[in-house]
């Protein structure tokens, strides 16, 4: 297959790329600044520019691009950074393959769990409706800007990711450290659900999805069983045989995080029904093998 790659350099689109070229397939990546080899395509997210010439014959189209949601701290500026960057960048790649002679056969866009906001213990798949607040408000946005492919017929895909569990980069790839220096502990009261999916188990679902025709509209990228925050911490001290005594009171992450606090305790409970109902194995389902995995790799 030929595939084009929004968000290339990001930790999941690296490891996509090399995924998808291990196994001989033509990877494309989408670069903001002229293209300069022949496996770049040059794009414009906020001029919503996209060259399409560069998109022709590709099979897929896969956008992973978007500001980090952790980087900085949630200010006005930093909101609409968030908000953009998703928003007009899946808009301009939407628009830009329904405007092929030949439009790829999938359109597969990034998407987050944070679309269901707090779920406390209640347990959701994709026929939840969206949450409330800053985060749920732009993963509405981010999927309804691809909605002129789908409406095009083109199979359109929102893959909604949990945590990746990854030392590479990330939200996870900042809490190795401080664990392995015996400095990691749990967030609040630790009783917020965490949904988290190893780094390999994202890259070999949204291949999964790539691949498989039936898929369409919301998918679910998290392990079967999500954790609490505090079983995260007791997993991540006994994987890496450390003591975990530490804990961060609310108090303090509302001082440090502003805003971003109410994310970083909000529970989501999100369970990936279409993945596993269309015959996807977790090669790392449990939270330990996950971790297990991610010093491996």
């Amino acid at each position: 297959m030929r595939i084009a790659i929004a968000g290339s350099s990001g930790l999941i689109g690296t490891a996509l790329a090399r995924s998808l070229r291990a196994d001989g397939h033509e990877v494309v990546r989408l670069v903001r600044r002229p293209a300069r080899a022949g496996d770049e395509v040059s794009w414009d997210p906020r001029r919503r520019f996209v060259d399409t010439a560069g998109l022709a014959g590709c099979d897929g189209v896969v956008n992973l691009a978007g500001a980090g949601v952790g980087d900085h701290r949630w200010t006005e500026a930093y909101r609409r950074e968030i908000r953009d960057s998703r928003v007009l960048g899946t808009a301009a790649l939407a628009e830009a393959v329904t405007a092929l002679d030949t439009p790829p056969r999938v359109l597969l866009c990034g998407s987050a769990v944070g679309y269901y906001g707090d779920t406390g213990d209640r347990a959701v798949d994709e026929d939840a409706p969206p949450g409330e607040g800053f985060l749920p408000g732009v993963c509405v946005e981010w999927e309804a800007a691809a909605e002129p492919a789908r409406e095009a017929g083109i199979r359109t895909v929102w893959a909604r990711t949990g945590l990746v569990v990854s030392r590479q980069g990330g939200a996870w790839g900042r809490m190795f450290p401080l664990f392995r220096a015996g400095l990691g502990g749990r967030l609040g009261d630790g009783r917020q659900y965490w949904s988290f999916i190893s780094l390999h188990d994202e890259i070999a679902a949204l291949r999964h999805i790539l691949d498989t025709e039936s898929l369409s509209g919301p998918v679910n990228l998290t392990a079967p069983d999500p954790v609490t925050n505090r079983e995260v911490t007791a997993a991540m001290g006994r994987v890496l045989r450390r003591p975990t005594l530490f804990a961060v009171p609310e108090t303090a992450l509302r001082a440090v995080l502003g805003e971003m606090a109410g994310d970083v305790l909000a529970s989501q409970r999100v369970l990936p029904g279409r993945l596993l109902e269309s015959g996807f194995s977790f090669a790392f389902p449990g939270i330990d093998e996950a971790i297990t995995a991610a010093l491996r790799s």
